[in-house]
């Protein structure tokens, strides 16, 4: 089994304090990224609104969540020693399973084959959408 990342918030206001922590990262690269796109202030101000800068970091957010990668054994192995919900997406048949424990409620898994990267990227993804969302962006 290998951890890729490194936030594993255990409760809601652990992941929300991380979520408040990075926005100004989040901020930053999108400040940074326009600058090396030579936006002008106008072209800044026009297109920099606080979406985008929610957008990044929902992303950064996710980017950042621990994701255990191992074999089916392994996952079931480490998934007995717990009582959680378990989100699985994909096929029993498939060999690899990618992981995230999600305040220690809820496991999202996803298998996968032979692309770990692109497993553990997608699974940070449905995470965040399917548990992180809804508990720490504020209702618009």
């Amino acid at each position: 089994m290998e951890t890729h990342g490194f936030l594993a918030p255990e409760t809601e206001a652990a992941a929300r304090d991380r979520y408040e922590a990075v926005g100004p990262a989040a901020q930053t690269v999108v400040k940074e990224t326009a600058k090396a796109m030579a936006f002008d202030r106008e072209e800044y101000d026009e297109r920099v609104t606080g979406e985008v800068i929610e957008t990044a970091r929902d992303a950064l957010f996710a980017s950042l969540l621990a994701v255990h990668t191992g074999d089916r054994e392994e996952y079931e192995s480490w998934l007995a020693d717990r009582d959680r919900e378990v989100t699985e997406r994909g096929s029993e048949h498939v060999s690899q399973v990618a992981w995230h424990d999600a305040l220690g409620e809820t496991v999202v898994a996803a298998t996968y084959e032979t692309e770990t990267d692109a497993a553990v990227a997608t699974l940070r993804r449905q995470a965040y959408g399917s548990v992180y969302r809804e508990r720490l962006v504020a209702p618009e």
